[in-house]
């Protein structure tokens, strides 16, 4: 059931971001596969684990059924277009699939899913952390699933740029302004902004998190 303080076109957002963030890293999906060289199939079952993984593990432990995806079939047929339409146009184009290229949907990603899994979280009475890190959860797994397919170690295990780290603070971000009572989509749109923000400045600066030393 709605709140009663709830803005009726706040769904609606939380559908477009949703949608955005499966596109996203569907891209980004796309993108890694097709650095590896995969074929056709390799890069559509690349973009799918990319795009409904982190959103999957959420809804699994949050209980919810059917799964998001499973729920919308039209995001399946979406994934698949982009995922073909996305090849073409690379082909076409000539566009190399560099890693600069693959940090702006991977990144876009990470913001959109970590402000919708800590706003589902939340909106089902999860305590703070356990929400934060649900939204951390949505924003990461995917990526790995991707890195795992493809035959990397995930980029947020070893980047050493902060990646999960980001989007714990953008949940934080999230969980802070509930407890000031502020309108009911400023969290979702600070947690993306937040953690989006300190990704692209990670990046930007080359800021580094310690690594294990032998």
């Amino acid at each position: 059931m709605m709140p009663l303080d709830e803005p009726g076109w706040l769904p609606s957002l939380r559908l477009a971001i949703e949608i955005a963030a499966t596109a996203a890293f569907a891209l980004s999906g796309v993108l890694v596969a097709a650095r590896k060289r995969l074929d056709a199939v390799g890069v559509c079952v690349a973009a799918f684990l990319t795009a409904f993984g982190g959103g999957t593990l959420r809804d699994l432990l949050l209980d919810h059924r059917p799964f998001f995806w499973i729920a919308q079939v039209d995001y399946v047929w979406g994934i698949m277009a982009l995922s073909v339409a996305a090849m073409l146009f690379m082909r076409a184009r000539h566009i190399a699939p560099t890693e600069r290229l693959m940090r702006w949907p991977d990144t876009l990603g990470l913001g959109l899913f970590a402000a919708i899994g800590t706003d589902l979280a939340m909106a089902q009475g999860t305590p703070a952390l356990l929400a934060v890190c649900l939204g951390v959860t949505t924003a990461v797994a995917g990526g790995v699933l991707r890195d795992v397919v493809c035959n990397d170690i995930p980029q947020a295990l070893h980047d050493h740029r902060p990646y999960a780290l980001c989007a714990f603070a953008g949940g934080w971000a999230d969980v802070g302004l509930r407890q000031l009572d502020a309108p009911a989509w400023l969290p979702l749109v600070a947690c993306l902004l937040v953690t989006v923000s300190l990704r692209f400045i990670a990046l930007r600066w080359n800021w580094q998190l310690p690594a294990w030393k032998l």
